[in-house]
C-alpha cells in the first residue's frame, strides 16, 4: 500500500515540474499606448466599457450611501416623541 502511494507521488510530482508552461502574449506596451493616449478623456475611464460601469457604480453607491447617513442623522437628530 506505501508503495502505490510513493509511486503515486513520484508521479505527481513529476507532471506538475515537467509541465510546460503556456505563453502568455506581453500587452503591457499595448495598454501603454491606449492609457498615454491624449484623447481628452480621464485615466480610469480609458479601459473602456467595464472601467464605465464600474465608475458609475461607485458614483451611484457613494450617493445613495451620504444620503441613507444623512437620513439617519436627521431621524437621530429629530427623535419621535411618544404619545
Amino acid at each position: 500500500m506505501n508503495r502505490h502511494i510513493f509511486a503515486l507521488q513520484q508521479v505527481a510530482r513529476r507532471t506538475i515540474g515537467s509541465s510546460s508552461r503556456r505563453q502568455v502574449d506581453n500587452k503591457v506596451q499595448q495598454k501603454q499606448k491606449v492609457f498615454q493616449e491624449d484623447n481628452g478623456m480621464p485615466v480610469h475611464l480609458k479601459g473602456g466599457s467595464a472601467d464605465a460601469l464600474l465608475y458609475r457604480s461607485t458614483m451611484v453607491l457613494t450617493v445613495v450611501g451620504v444620503g441613507y447617513v444623512v437620513y439617519e442623522l436627521l431621524h437621530a437628530a429629530f427623535p419621535q416623541k411618544k404619545a
